[in-house]
């Protein structure tokens, strides 16, 4: 079970469950990443919901290798993501919203 109070997503790849989380060594690979902007720019991007495929691959990646996976983004073009591209999305910016709630607040913010 993943824990939302260490920043942890659970995230389904061809049916077997990872768990996701944006450790700093993550968000690293996560700026190094970004095409363009900062994580300020990908957090309001996601909170205006106007995020790319490509964030959401981004994130996820990150957050999977934050958790110990060790694949890359072209491994994820060949697996199936539980719940499809609406669930990555979801799973992303709860990966983002976890990442950055501060302790004593709820996962995800107030």
């Amino acid at each position: 079970m993943a824990n939302p109070w260490a920043g942890e997503v659970a995230i389904w790849l061809d049916g077997q469950r990872h768990v996701a989380k944006l450790t700093l060594g993550a968000l690293a690979e996560l700026e190094q990443a970004l095409e363009t902007g900062s994580l300020i720019d990908l957090v309001q991007r996601f909170e205006e919901q106007r995020f790319s495929t490509r964030d959401v691959l981004a994130l996820i990646v990150a957050g999977l290798r934050g958790g110990g996976w060790q694949g890359t983004a072209a491994d994820l073009l060949r697996v199936e993501i539980g719940g499809g591209p609406v669930e990555a999305a979801r799973a992303a910016a709860e990966l983002l919203a976890r990442a950055f709630s501060l302790p004593g607040e709820p996962p995800g913010g107030p």
